[in-house]
């Protein structure tokens, strides 16, 4: 693809703050926002709505954005955002959907697709929740789902010094819970408040959990 400017400077930088003033939507949204981009050099294709930034890259839409190194990306039909990035490491962060609260991914390479708004990071990858983590060499999380599923692969390098090496295995830790939250929970689930008495509990659906795995593990596989 021919370069069509050699420095991004542009009116992205520029109009980004004219949209960060609005409240933070839900990131079902973020397709309808347009998308904006900077780096130190690249290259788009205005009729085909793809390119590739290098040096200190951010892309945002809406309340996603990505900063990396490198990152091919591309407008997809429904106006959403693919893209893939690398960096050292690529971070990646979205509101997730109806909550005031956001997701983060860092890895050495990220892939998204916002069609499906999938989300796949590889090596010495970590995705978060508020506390709740998870960290393996590769991960994959279902946006619309909220569901995530981490395979343990080798490290890709050996660890730089004072770095733990992940190697084949998943790590991951979910925090303790608030007493207010969890009683809130239990009540919610029970169908029992705290001013009810004597009166007969109505079971009601337990909402689901912030962030799930889908149970299973798949074989290790390359990519």
């Amino acid at each position: 693809m021919a370069p069509l400017f050699t420095r991004v400077v542009a009116c992205a930088a520029l109009l980004a703050p004219l949209f960060a003033a609005a409240p933070a939507q839900a990131e079902r949204a973020d397709r309808d926002k347009p998308i904006f981009y900077q780096g130190d050099t690249g290259g788009a294709n205005l009729g085909s709505k793809d390119g590739e930034l290098v040096g200190s890259v951010v892309i945002t839409q809406g309340t996603l954005t990505i900063h990396a190194d490198r990152i091919t990306f591309r407008q997809n039909a429904d106006n959403s955002l693919s893209a893939t990035a690398y960096g050292n490491p690529v971070t990646f962060r979205e509101k997730r959907d109806g909550m005031d609260e956001y997701y983060e991914g860092f890895a050495q390479r990220v892939v998204y697709d916002g069609s499906k708004r999938f989300l796949e990071l590889f090596d010495r990858a970590l995705l978060k929740k508020s506390n709740d983590e998870i960290r393996s060499n590769y991960i994959t999380y279902d946006v619309g789902a909220d569901v995530f599923k981490a395979e343990g692969r080798p490290d890709s390098r050996p660890p730089a010094d004072g770095e733990t090496p992940l190697g084949s295995r998943v790590r991951g830790v979910f925090q303790p819970q608030a007493k207010e939250d969890k009683a809130a929970k239990d009540a919610k689930g029970t169908g029992v408040t705290k001013d009810a008495k004597d009166t007969k509990a109505v079971p009601k659906d337990n909402p689901p959990l912030p962030l799930k795995s889908d149970a299973t593990l798949s074989p290790q596989i390359t990519k």
